[in-house]
């Protein structure tokens, strides 16, 4: 089973512009993500964008780019075109790694790309536990509910993703931004269409839910935060530069 990964990066983020670009440790931030998943080993690596100037910084840095329109309206939409770009014909999955998420861990990576190949499934993705009650109030943050409680060896599917939650309930999870989907799966999401859910929630995931299409969860080690506002970059860089240190 051969997987790729394919990460979807653009300038006009609405919260934080250029923020692909911003700078820790004297390196971009996409570029710090694509060469974590390089790391990981599962598979080849791209950068899919419809800017110039990540095109360069991503080559500079020895990344591959797949350049993409300006018309996406999702990270799933670009990374669909951006597969038929390429030879695909090897290819049984796509792993849709967020580029703005620098410090996702690496055997979390793995460890959704394995219990993919296990389970021979349409579509995976990763959560954590909660461990702060804010997060139940927070809307920025992403919950996913299960059908069944999340371990580290199971593999459960979801029932539903949602910001707004009003108390701890069982079962529900931190969604971390990654997919990874069967590559005829990545095709048919692409065909469909924004639904009414995604659109109000602004949730991309709710349109496979909307259609029948199975999510499954597998259970991450550690939180990953992402480059959303000035603060999470300052709070980020703070972080990588320790780290490094």
């Amino acid at each position: 089973m051969k997987t790729i990964i394919i990460i979807p990066s653009r300038l006009s983020a609405t919260r934080l512009p250029g923020k692909p670009l911003l700078k820790i440790n004297g390196l971009s931030v996409i570029s710090h993500v694509f060469k974590k998943a390089e790391e990981a080993n599962i598979g080849e690596v791209f950068v899919a964008t419809e800017d110039k100037e990540i095109v360069e910084d991503v080559k500079s840095n020895g990344g591959q780019i797949i350049l993409t329109t300006k018309k996406h309206k999702t990270g799933t939409d670009r990374i669909n075109e951006a597969l038929e770009k390429i030879d695909s014909s090897s290819v049984d999955f796509v792993m849709n790694l967020q580029g703005d998420e620098p410090l996702m861990n690496i055997d979390d990576i793995k460890n959704l790309n394995n219990q993919m190949i296990k389970n021979n499934n349409e579509l995976g993705t990763l959560a954590c536990k909660i461990l702060d009650k804010g997060f139940f109030e927070n809307q920025n943050i992403v919950k996913v509910i299960t059908k069944e409680s999340l371990n580290v060896s199971n593999f459960p599917e979801v029932t539903n993703f949602t910001r707004k939650i009003s108390q701890r309930s069982e079962n529900t999870y931190h969604h971390l931004g990654i997919y990874c989907y069967k590559k005829e799966i990545l095709k048919k999401f692409a065909s469909l269409g924004q639904s009414q859910n995604e659109i109000k929630n602004s949730l991309e995931q709710l349109r496979a839910i909307d259609n029948n299409i199975r999510i499954k969860v597998a259970l991450a080690k550690e939180s990953s935060i992402g480059v959303d506002t000035e603060e999470d970059f300052v709070a980020i860089k703070k972080i990588m530069e320790y780290k490094q240190k």
